[in-house]
Formats: C-alpha cells, sequence, structure tokens
C-alpha cells in the first residue's frame, strides 16, 4: 500500500523510472510519449544533457542561500536574460516555485502598488469566467472555472467574472472575428463602470487558454482592446502565461502575437521545463517606481524565491530555447501538427472544433457538433480519455468543464519544443486510438 497521498486514491498509477527525450518510461520498461508535456511542463523533453549539467553544477558550487541575506549570480542572469526578451517597458523580474506563487506574487503585487499610490480602494480583481489561475485560494479565488473552485468558494476573496473571449462558443453567426473580440472586450468594460472604476486593482486573463479551457486562442484585435480599456480606468493587466509562455506558442511571450504589453506577466512552466520547479512574474517599471518612491519594500517573501539551483536550471533552459533555435522550430512543428490533427480529426463528428497556436493545441470534444452540445458530465469522457492515452502509451492532459465549467470536454496537448515530425505521426495515431475508445458505448 503506497502511504503517498495521491491525486486519486482509487487510481493505480504506472512508476516512472526514467526519461529518454520525448518519452517517459515506468518501471515495467514501457514507454509513453510525453504528448502535453505533463500538464504542459517537459518543453525540452526528459533528457537534456546541458539543463542537467546546469543543475548538477550549481548543486555542487551552492545549493541555498536565503534571499534575504544574499543575492545570487544565477537569479541575477536569469531576471536578466527575461528582462532583455520582454518589451521595454518591464524591467524587473521575481522567483517562485510554481505557477500558483507566481500568480499570488502577482496579485499582491498589484494590491502593493495601488497602496504605494495612495488608492487604497483599489481591492477589487475582474477575471473571466472557465479561467484557471492555480490552486492556492488566492489564485483560485480569481479562477473562474466552477468545479475547481466550488468546494472551497466560501474561502475565496471576492471576485468579478466576466465571461471569456471563446469564438467556438461566443461569436455569433453574424459577427466577424474582430466584431466578436471587440464585443468579448466590452465585458470588461461594463464591470469596470459597474463596479467603479475606483476600486478595481486589475484584470488577468491566460493569453491563450490553458488546462481548464483547451488551448482557446483569443479574437483578432481583444487583447488590444482590453489594454485600452484597462489603460482608460487606470487598472493593471496581469496576463497569465503559466502554461502559454516560454516559448510554447512561437514566439518567448504569447502576448507579443497580440500587440499588447501587459503590467505583470506570469510565467512558470516552460521556465524550469520539469526538471527543477520555478516560476517568475516579470513587472513594469511604473510598478518597481511605485515600490520604489513608497515604502520602498516588497511585501512579499518565500522561503524559496530566487532559488540558486532553480534559477541556474531555468537560465539554462531558456538558453537552450535560444541557442537551439526552438522558437522557429515550434512554428515549424505546429503547423505540422495542426496539419495531422486536421487530417485526423477534422471530420470527426465529436470533435467540434481543433485550435491552438505553436505547439498547444486542443480538440473539443462534443455529442453533437451541429449543436455543440456538450457530452453529459456524468459520463467523464476526459477521464476516459486520459485512461486509455496511457493505455495506448500517450501522455494528454484532458479537462472537463470545458463548455460552462461543469460541462464539456477537451483533450489540451503542449508536446516538447524538439520532438521530430516523427513524433507528431505517432501522438496523432495514439490520441485516435484513445480516443476511439474512450467514445466506445457513449453515442
Amino acid at each position: 500500500m503506497s502511504h503517498v497521498f495521491h491525486r486519486d486514491l482509487g487510481d493505480t498509477l504506472p512508476r516512472a523510472v526514467g526519461g529518454d527525450g520525448p518519452y517517459l518510461i515506468d518501471s515495467e520498461g514501457k514507454r509513453y510519449l510525453d504528448g502535453s508535456g505533463g500538464p504542459g511542463v517537459s518543453c525540452l523533453g526528459h533528457s537534456h544533457p546541458t539543463v542537467i549539467r546546469a543543475l548538477k553544477t550549481q548543486a555542487e558550487t551552492l545549493a541555498y542561500a536565503w534571499t534575504g541575506f544574499f543575492t545570487n549570480e544565477p537569479m541575477e542572469s536569469l531576471a536578466d536574460l527575461l528582462v532583455e526578451l520582454a518589451p521595454a517597458s518591464m524591467t524587473h523580474a521575481l522567483f517562485v516555485s510554481s505557477g500558483s506563487e507566481a500568480v499570488e506574487a502577482a496579485l499582491k503585487l498589484s494590491r502593493q502598488y495601488f497602496v504605494e499610490r495612495g488608492e487604497p480602494a483599489r481591492t477589487r480583481f475582474i477575471s473571466r469566467r472557465s479561467s484557471y489561475h492555480g490552486n492556492t485560494l488566492g489564485a483560485l479565488g480569481v479562477s473562474g472555472h466552477t468545479m475547481r473552485r466550488d468546494p472551497y468558494a466560501p474561502l475565496l476573496a471576492a471576485t468579478i467574472f466576466i465571461p471569456s473571449c471563446y469564438p467556438y462558443r461566443g461569436q455569433r453567426k453574424d459577427e466577424t472575428p474582430e466584431q466578436y473580440g471587440a464585443r468579448a472586450a466590452e465585458e470588461l468594460e461594463h464591470a469596470v463602470v459597474s463596479a467603479g472604476p475606483h476600486t478595481v486593482a486589475a484584470f488577468i486573463a491566460e493569453t491563450i487558454g490553458g488546462a481548464t479551457s483547451g488551448a482557446v486562442v483569443p479574437a483578432p484585435g481583444y487583447f488590444r482592446s482590453i489594454r485600452s480599456i484597462c489603460d482608460r480606468y487606470g487598472i493593471l493587466l496581469i496576463l497569465d502565461e503559466v502554461l502559454c509562455g516560454m516559448g510554447r506558442t512561437g514566439t518567448f511571450f504569447a502576448f507579443e502575437q497580440e500587440g499588447v504589453a501587459p503590467d505583470i506577466v506570469t510565467i512558470a512552466k516552460g521556465l524550469g521545463a520539469g526538471y527543477q520547479p520555478i516560476s517568475a512574474i516579470v513587472v513594469s517599471d511604473h510598478i518597481v517606481e511605485a515600490v520604489r518612491r513608497g515604502s520602498g519594500k516588497l511585501r512579499h517573501g518565500q522561503t524559496y524565491m530566487g532559488h540558486m539551483v532553480a534559477c541556474a536550471t531555468g537560465l539554462a533552459v531558456v538558453r537552450a530555447i535560444l541557442d537551439e533555435d526552438l522558437l522557429a522550430k515550434v512554428g515549424r512543428m505546429g503547423d505540422a501538427l495542426e496539419e495531422r490533427l486536421t487530417n485526423a480529426f477534422g471530420d470527426h463528428p465529436q470533435v467540434g472544433e481543433i485550435r491552438g497556436r505553436g505547439l498547444l493545441w486542443a480538440l473539443e470534444l462534443v455529442r453533437d457538433r451541429a449543436t455543440k452540445a456538450p457530452f453529459d458530465r456524468t459520463h467523464q469522457l476526459h477521464a476516459r480519455v486520459r485512461r486509455e492515452a496511457l493505455r495506448a502509451g500517450l501522455l494528454c492532459y484532458p479537462g472537463g468543464g470545458t463548455a460552462d465549467g461543469e460541462s464539456g470536454d477537451h483533450v489540451l496537448l503542449a508536446p516538447p519544443y524538439n520532438l521530430e515530425e516523427s513524433h507528431l505521426d505517432e501522438l496523432v495515431e495514439k490520441l485516435g486510438l484513445a480516443l476511439g475508445r474512450a467514445l466506445h458505448g457513449l453515442l
């Protein structure tokens, strides 16, 4: 009997013992193609020699010195590199250990910013329905996904939720994508005016939808309109790129393709590529200057903030992405993956939409393609797909509650940036096998 408090106490999991490029290997010797990087983490696969060497070298030199006493070279160098890659307005980075922690830091810093500016009434956050920003109470509080937040609802701070920009289910037949994007953005302005602009601190959104919505790409112009609204009312824009950042969409930051710059961006999963737990926020200069002119102190700290082994690993990951020209490869392989998914599932009666960008793709599954009606939630189709994919030797990232926070299913794909086209063929073949088995008996 395992003494680990596993995620599912009724599930018996294979035991991972090795990694080989885009494959994980269990204790029985079975190989699993990692078609989702776990939950979008392992962007360089599982045996990248440069990253492993950097991790070992730093651990052998010095593993830990508290950032309350010392700075350290890996942290300083990683901050320099991230700021170099970010828009000119973003000048500082802070390092913690998970995506949830990065969102917590972003929320707290947003509040501190307005306190330092003498605007203490700005206490409210606006987020989007069906969003997911993390599992800690603050991050979960601004997450709109009903199934994830409901058990803890009495503990969560009040958040204003607006509809997501979700073209598959939100765009009307008489609208162009641009018109829909403008209408979806107007929901933010309505919410701000209703709440009272002087009470709102920030709007937080995933640049491209992740675990709970399945690679939802924003309508053209949506985030430019959002940026304009935030500026009009003096509200901070926090973009959550925990899953979609770090080159996953073909540019280092996903927001680059939207033509905007946020006030704060959160990054995580691909920053450590699974080799170390690390996350970050990259922050605009006007926020840093407000703190500098005010108290001069960041009112947030954690024991493992700026951990030097984690930062050394993150630095090696970012350099590998740049040195191996993986952003360009993400673009090429993303096009190839889209083509294969379209050929295999474009006419599938239970695939409502294939969507994504770069190497972040999803299939939204529906009972009826014409009406977009989802499967009954009691079927737990996403869990069935996950189980059958494991059986077929594929790791993918299915999710539930896609359509409205409770009903609906999708399968998310986020393979390593350095995989080859033969791996794409294997991924699509095994996904087709898993989907067929999961749907058996449900129609």
